[in-house]
C-alpha cells in the first residue's frame, strides 16, 4: 500500500459523517443479535444479505464471559465498517477497542471507546510507532484480546501472529478468524510456508517448523508463550476460528 493511498483513505474516513452506537438503541444482551443488528458476518445471519454469516458468536460468548463487567483493552486486525468493533463496545461496556485496517474508509460507526488507525500491518515501522502512542496515551502496555480478521492472506496472518501476540497479556486470547482460508483458496496462500492452523498446531504440541517468517528462537518463545489453541467450525466451510490462549 503506498502512502498516497493510505493518505488519501484516512483522509476520507476523518470526514466522513458516521453513525454514534453511544446513543444509539442496540442494547441486545447476547452478542449474536449485536453482531447482527450492526452487520457483522460474525454473526449467524449476515444483515446486509440475511444469509448465513460465520455464526462465531456462540464461541465468542462463551470465551468473552470472564471479560463481560472488566476493563479490557482490544485490539482489532481487520475492522472494515468496524460492525464487530461496535457490537464489541456493546457487549463490553467498559472495553476500549482499538482498530487496525488498511482502508479505514469504510469505517461507519463511532464511540468514545472506539479508536480506529488506518494502518498496514507489514508496515512494522508505522505499527510500532502507533504502539507506543496508544500505550503512552492510554496508559497500558498490553492487551487482553486481541483478534485478526484481516486479509487472511497467510503472510498477513503469520506476520499479524508475530508482531502481535508478545504484545498480549498473561491470559489474554489472541483469535484468528477464518484461519484456514489459504487452506481453501489459493489467492490467500501467497507465500511458501504451511497453513497458520498446522503452524499453530505444532506450537502447541512444543515442535518447531521450517518457517521463513519465524527463526527457531521465536517459535521457542511462542511455545513457551502458548498455553492452548482450541479450533472450532462455524456455520460455512470456510467458518474456522482459533482462540489462542496466553501463558
Amino acid at each position: 500500500m503506498n502512502f498516497f493511498s493510505l493518505f488519501k483513505r484516512n483522509l476520507i474516513y476523518k470526514f466522513k459523517k458516521k453513525v454514534s452506537i453511544d446513543s444509539d438503541q442496540a442494547n441486545f444482551k447476547d452478542l449474536d443479535n449485536l453482531f447482527h443488528y450492526y452487520g457483522s458476518d460474525k454473526a449467524n445471519f449476515f444483515k446486509l444479505t440475511n444469509e448465513s454469516g460465520h455464526g462465531y458468536s456462540k464461541f465468542y460468548e462463551k470465551k468473552l464471559e470472564k471479560y463481560k463487567e472488566k476493563k479490557i483493552k482490544i485490539l482489532e486486525i481487520g475492522s472494515y465498517a468496524g460492525a464487530s468493533a461496535a457490537a464489541f463496545s456493546k457487549y463490553l461496556p467498559n472495553s476500549k477497542i482499538f482498530c487496525f485496517d488498511i482502508n479505514i474508509s469504510n469505517f461507519k460507526y463511532k464511540s468514545k471507546n472506539i479508536h480506529v488507525y488506518g494502518v498496514d500491518i507489514n508496515n512494522k515501522k508505522k505499527i510500532q510507532k502507533i504502539l507506543s502512542s496508544i500505550f503512552l496515551q492510554h496508559n497500558f502496555t498490553e492487551f487482553d484480546l486481541i483478534i485478526d480478521d484481516g486479509s487472511h492472506n497467510l503472510s498477513d496472518l503469520l506476520v499479524s501472529f508475530k508482531l502481535f501476540f508478545k504484545i498480549l497479556k498473561n491470559g489474554g486470547l489472541f483469535v484468528i478468524e477464518d484461519l484456514k482460508h489459504p487452506n481453501y483458496y489459493e489467492y490467500n496462500k501467497d507465500i511458501n510456508h504451511v497453513f497458520m492452523n498446522e503452524f499453530l498446531n505444532n506450537l502447541s504440541s512444543k515442535k518447531k517448523t521450517p518457517s521463513n517468517i519465524f527463526d527457531e528462537k521465536e517459535q521457542e518463545e511462542l511455545i513457551n508463550m502458548i498455553e492452548k489453541v482450541e479450533n472450532f467450525k462455524g456455520n460455512l466451510d470456510s467458518s474456522d476460528i482459533s482462540f489462542v490462549t496466553k501463558n
